[in-house]
């Protein structure tokens, strides 16, 4: 909407008629509750001259019954035998039992004798698995073609899980345990490309199989005359 042009004689007009009609609707409302007004600002009761601290106590003395009431609760609850919902308390002792590498069934006690412990045990868990001795022969071997290098390069053509039981940084929770993903497994029902196949293929396009043609109508499938 534009704004009015308040220099103009008609706008001009137009306002202070507006203005006019608004001041007489304020008088007659005025007017009007006269009496309600005069009323509201009378005090027509007696003053109690109280002060802020007798309003502060007044309610005090009504917070009183609640506070003695809870006292009374908070000694009957402070009797009370307290009930334990554990019986069993587990010690250091018994930190290992039951969360072992071996028990959580990420480690075979016959490739690593170093899991086998006792559950008195605390010490840590190891944290790489075995070495294969073949990888493991490259360090001791005479350099250029074996030594360190080769042997980290042997290494890290080996998965990540098994080379240590646990992911060890953050950088290996992606793609830790792939094999376990549905995604890695073949799916059940999925297309096959078989143009794509066949053209990739070292022989080349071949017809289509036998059962792929339609069957022919029983009779000769040419004319003999």
């Amino acid at each position: 909407m534009p704004k009015l042009d308040i220099t103009n004689p008609a706008v001009i007009i137009f306002l202070k008629e507006n203005y006019e009609k608004e001041n007489r609707l304020r008088l007659n409302w005025i007017h009007k509750h006269k009496a309600q007004i005069q009323e509201a600002a009378t005090l027509s009761r007696e003053p109690t001259n109280y002060f802020e601290s007798d309003v502060t106590a007044h309610n005090m003395i009504g917070g009183m019954a609640t506070i003695t009431r809870d006292h009374v609760v908070a000694g009957y609850n402070r009797r009370k035998v307290p009930i334990r919902d554990g019986t069993f308390i587990p010690g250091v002792a018994n930190l290992r039992h039951g969360n072992s590498i071996i028990d959580v069934g990420l480690g075979d006690p016959k490739e690593d004798p170093r899991l086998v412990r006792p559950d008195t045990d605390l010490k840590p868990d190891p944290i790489m698995r075995p070495v294969d001795p073949k990888i493991k022969e490259i360090l001791y071997k005479s350099k250029p073609d074996y030594g360190r290098v080769q042997y980290l390069d042997k290494r890290s053509n080996v998965l990540p899980e098994k080379r240590y039981y646990f992911a060890e940084t953050s950088g290996w929770g992606y793609g830790w345990r792939m094999s376990d993903s549905v995604l890695r497994q073949k799916p059940l029902f999925g297309r096959c490309w078989r143009l794509t196949k066949t053209l990739r293929s070292r022989v080349g396009p071949q017809p289509d199989p036998d059962y792929y043609k339609s069957s022919d109508p029983p009779g000769p499938s040419k004319c003999l005359v």
